[in-house]
């Protein structure tokens, strides 16, 4: 019977994959909304204009992205300094929470000689890193 508990017991590993998610999830929305009301209020002006928004939000994404001076792909770092675009910085963030967490999973498979599981984590880093870097011509946008 205890061999059965234990089957179902989440390892080291997993019970800190799950609390570094739920902290930096609520970090990140905590930071969404933030940096939304600073968008609301005003505090920084936005990059598109309320106006112009109003006129391109039903165009296809290259005429909005033309017509409205928008980068696409990591351009947006750029204007991070604009209402609208501040909150990508929480994005980010989300996007950036499993590269962390599988990062702390190599550390430990690492220390218990797993040599499998750190090679699979170490292959999703690598895999995830490169889709959002847009270095194959996807992703990163």
């Amino acid at each position: 019977m205890d061999k059965d508990n234990d089957a179902l017991k989440a390892s080291d590993e997993q019970v800190l994959y799950a609390n570094v998610l739920m902290i930096g999830v609520l970090v990140g929305l905590v930071i969404m909304a933030i940096t939304y009301f600073i968008y609301l209020a005003g505090i920084l002006p936005p990059h598109v204009d309320m106006a112009q928004l109003t006129q391109v939000w039903g165009k296809n994404v290259s005429e909005y992205l033309h017509e409205t001076n928008t980068p696409h792909g990591w351009g947006w770092v750029y204007l991070l300094m604009k209402g609208d675009f501040l909150n990508y910085i929480g994005f980010a963030l989300l996007g950036l929470l499993t590269v962390v967490c599988y990062t702390l999973l190599v550390r430990g498979y690492m220390q218990q000689k797993d040599w499998t599981y750190t090679a699979i984590s170490v292959a999703e880093i690598i895999v995830l890193c490169v889709a959002a870097s847009g270095i194959l011509g996807t992703g990163g946008h």
